[in-house]
């Protein structure tokens, strides 16, 4: 059985359901697809805390706890390795983690979380995974390593548009190829919504990061666009709710939001696991969201990996078109939304004709996203050789 490494972030995004599920749906198709996996992660000692947001040893921290949960309850013990600075590990030990990198066909590297040196330079054929085209790029352009693009073989963005004349994000002298977001469906199947006409959505009001600078502008971040829709709620007979992790500095902006009716709770209390996570999205009627500024500004053709699990659930999903339009077919069970007016009246077609909609969301996840065929074009994309 051939074996792959994966990398990104679970015990560093703690408490994120969804986030965890961004990583799991790599992990697990892979292993779908007959892979011997292992999932590698490394920390920072300043960022292990406890329940309180206090710094605290790697074994006693918050984020250990969470990455043993969530990879035990997918059965991933015994293929897994959280390193914290240095050779401290939990999982595999620092000597079988590189005998795993020697062994190893591919890293798969997402948002080149893996910075080891020792692993790295075992590993046969290294796979970077852009999950914030435009952020990734610009911070290359002006000599900013924090994208740690370097030492890769291959470069996939979830940016199915870079590189053509229609996105204004600069390639940096990369080959970028355009990859999407995958969905094992097996552990995705259609559920009935509690309420078809509850529109939810799981959102940072800021993000990761800050704006972004680049010669052609100032790029925004997600508040700024949702701002343009905050009306939405009055203008639809629906309930519009939010997971929204949103800092005690917004204020102004979260009153804003209850002022036009949209509905509030705390992401680490609803989604704070994979489970809850699944929960939240099953419950729900449908999605409604807006993107990035970054995202929207550039015309990347970005799609969420949280709206490709609404709409594998069968939830059609009403977001904010990153130009992804051009790749992927909208109008049913995906319903795009550039302006305010489109907003409410794609919410009003999903209504309307709400079985409708569930089910081309589900065919679309089928069609596009289905890990099985997104994760075996990658596959074949990559040299022979390395495989």
């Amino acid at each position: 059985m051939t074996t792959v490494l994966i990398s990104g972030a679970l015990a560093n995004r703690y408490l994120n359901g969804g986030a965890a599920w961004t990583r799991l749906n790599w992990i697990l198709g892979l292993r779908q697809l007959g892979f011997k996996v292992c999932f590698v992660e490394q920390i920072r000692r300043e960022s292990c805390v406890d329940s309180r947001g206090a710094c605290v040893t790697f074994e006693l921290s918050e984020n250990l706890k969470y990455f043993k949960t969530v990879t035990d309850q997918f059965d991933l013990r015994g293929s897994v390795a959280l390193v914290c600075e240095g050779r401290e590990t939990y999982g595999l030990a620092y000597r079988d983690l590189l005998d795993r990198a020697e062994s190893a066909a591919f890293l798969l590297n997402i948002s080149g979380h893996l910075t080891l040196e020792a692993v790295m330079r075992r590993v046969k054929s290294k796979v970077y995974v852009d999950l914030d085209p435009g952020f990734t790029q610009f911070w290359h352009a002006a000599g900013n390593h924090g994208a740690r693009l370097a030492n890769h073989d291959y470069y996939y963005t979830v940016g199915e548009n870079i590189g053509r004349a229609t996105c204004s994000i600069p390639t940096c002298g990369i080959a970028w190829r355009p990859i999407r977001q995958p969905v094992v469906l097996k552990h995705w199947p259609v559920g009935p919504a509690d309420d078809p006409t509850r529109f939810t959505t799981v959102a940072s009001w800021r993000g990761a990061y800050g704006p972004v600078d680049h010669r052609s502008g100032r790029f925004g971040v997600k508040l700024h666009e949702f701002r343009k829709f905050l009306p939405l709620p009055q203008r639809v007979r629906a309930s519009f709710e939010i997971a929204l992790d949103i800092h005690a500095a917004d204020e102004n902006d979260r009153a804003q939001l209850t002022d036009h009716g949209w509905r509030l709770v705390d992401p680490r209390a609803t989604v704070p696991d994979p489970t809850s996570f699944w929960r939240y999205v099953q419950a729900s009627g449908a999605e409604c969201s807006a993107a990035q500024g970054i995202y929207v500004e550039t015309n990347s053709g970005w799609f969420s990996d949280r709206t490709v699990r609404y709409l594998a659930a069968g939830k059609p999903a009403l977001v904010q078109d990153t130009g992804f339009t051009l790749n992927i077919p909208a109008g049913e069970g995906l319903v795009p939304f550039r302006t305010l007016d489109e907003a409410v009246q794609g919410a009003e077609s999903i209504l309307r004709d709400y079985d409708l909609h569930s089910r081309k969301a589900r065919e679309l996840a089928e069609t596009y996203f289905d890990s099985d065929k997104v994760l075996g074009k990658l596959i074949d994309g990559i040299a022979t050789s390395s495989i």
